[in-house]
């Protein structure tokens, strides 16, 4: 007779529980306006702590994965058809994320009727962060001069650029040479996904501290300013999330929808509790490899490369909240402000860590759209709880990316069959 697993053995239950259980007693502290110490000291550094541990084997696990799938991939007569479909979805999904924002944003106007009396929190230190390099800044800033330092830096475009050239030129050595630098590889990344599968062992522990910290600092008050703005972004990224990518994966892959979003809810909650896309790839690659039929070469090359670059949800709250503020301030956008809008919030996605942090290319949206950058202060105190959004959806993007890939790959192989 098998033994009945505990709900307490479902990690996925834990971090659920975690975030409920810091929630409430984030609320009783802020309402109580008791518990500081306790809020501020304990829990923000246990959160610290655990946000730490994901970051500490990021930058070596995207590394060994996109070097290892691009040199899976790069021997194989579709490699250059699978590269470029994959980045040609993500930056598809992402284009159809901002006109997405838009149309909501012009449909719903969250932005009329809203009391524009500005925080004085404001400060000229964002007034500089909306400059987006020109383009051929953009290209020499994607290629490493010193890769060493690209690592020890965290700059994931360079580190991308590359693994992905490492990578191919292994698939070029001969059949051994290239074998034994891939058994490497593999074994590296396999021991990096166990320390990262321990270090998830502490995720209930650091989203509790997260939650609690949160909420006892901000309180759902600092919702009241932009809630109607907030509600719209749940129901565009709802959208998304649950429209757009499964109607993707029925029309692209062999996989049913129901069963691509039944599966792909572990790494969502996951991507929602950390706020992090990288610290929720192991999760990604497990479900998409074992639930879901993606070879392991479509994951090491998909996934990481999705998690850098990939951002659908921060997409729709770029647009979101250009439109929003075009509003709240009473200004008209023309076609050329909604084509810099999405040339600028597609683009600059592409270069978004795949980490928690401010997402400051909002700046450069509302910029290029000549939009007043003054009001976004009201934004930043609620900016963790935009980000655990976005990322839960981002995460789902990378999935659905992985599944109509391999099913390109599949097709490939039995083209290449009946020559």
């Amino acid at each position: 007779m098998t033994k009945k697993k505990s709900i307490f053995s479902n990690l996925g239950i834990m971090i659920i529980i975690s975030m409920l259980l810091g929630i409430a007693i984030g609320t009783a502290l802020y309402i109580s306006n008791k518990g500081e110490y306790f809020a501020v000291t304990i829990c923000s550094n246990l959160g610290d702590i655990f946000m730490q541990l994901l970051k500490m084997v990021v930058i070596p696990l995207v590394t060994t994965s996109i070097i290892s799938g691009a040199a899976s991939i790069g021997n194989t007569k579709s490699a250059g058809k699978i590269g470029a479909s994959t980045f040609g979805y993500y930056i598809f999904t992402t284009c159809c994320a901002v006109i997405l924002a838009l149309i909501m944003g012009n449909l719903t106007q969250p932005g009329v009727g809203v009391d524009n009396s500005i925080s004085s929190m404001f400060s000229n230190e964002y007034a500089d962060k909306g400059d987006i390099p020109g383009f051929w800044e953009t290209i020499k800033g994607i290629i490493p001069t010193n890769p060493i330092k690209a690592l020890v830096d965290g700059n994931m475009l360079q580190i991308l650029f590359f693994s992905l050239f490492l990578g191919f030129g292994i698939s070029s050595l001969e059949k051994d040479k290239k074998e034994f630098i891939l058994k490497v590889f593999d074994y590296i990344t396999e021991a990096l996904i166990w320390v990262i599968n321990k270090i998830m062992l502490f995720a209930p522990i650091g989203v509790f501290g997260l939650m609690v910290y949160s909420i006892a600092t901000f309180g759902f008050d600092s919702l009241k300013p932009v809630f109607k703005l907030f509600v719209i972004y749940i129901f565009t990224l709802g959208i998304h999330t649950f429209g757009f990518y499964p109607l993707m994966v029925k029309l692209l892959s062999k996989v049913s929808p129901f069963i691509f979003i039944k599966k792909a809810m572990k790494p969502f909650s996951v991507a929602f509790s950390s706020a992090s896309s990288m610290g929720t790839l192991p999760v990604t690659t497990e479900v998409c490899e074992e639930e879901l039929g993606v070879s392991k070469e479509i994951t090491s090359f998909v996934l990481p490369l999705g998690a850098t670059i990939n951002m659908d949800g921060n997409s729709i709250y770029y647009g979101l909240v250009a439109v929003f503020f075009a509003q709240y301030f009473g200004i008209e956008l023309t076609m050329a402000s909604y084509v810099a809008i999405i040339l600028t919030a597609t683009i600059g996605s592409i270069g978004q860590a795949g980490v928690p942090g401010p997402s400051l290319l909002v700046v450069a949206v509302l910029m290029a759209a000549n939009i007043p950058i003054v009001g976004l202060p009201i934004l930043f105190g609620m900016d963790r709880i935009f980000d655990m959004l976005r990322t839960a959806v981002n995460v789902t993007g990378d999935a659905s990316c992985a599944v109509i890939i391999e099913n390109l790959k599949q097709k490939e192989e039995i083209k290449s069959l009946a020559k």
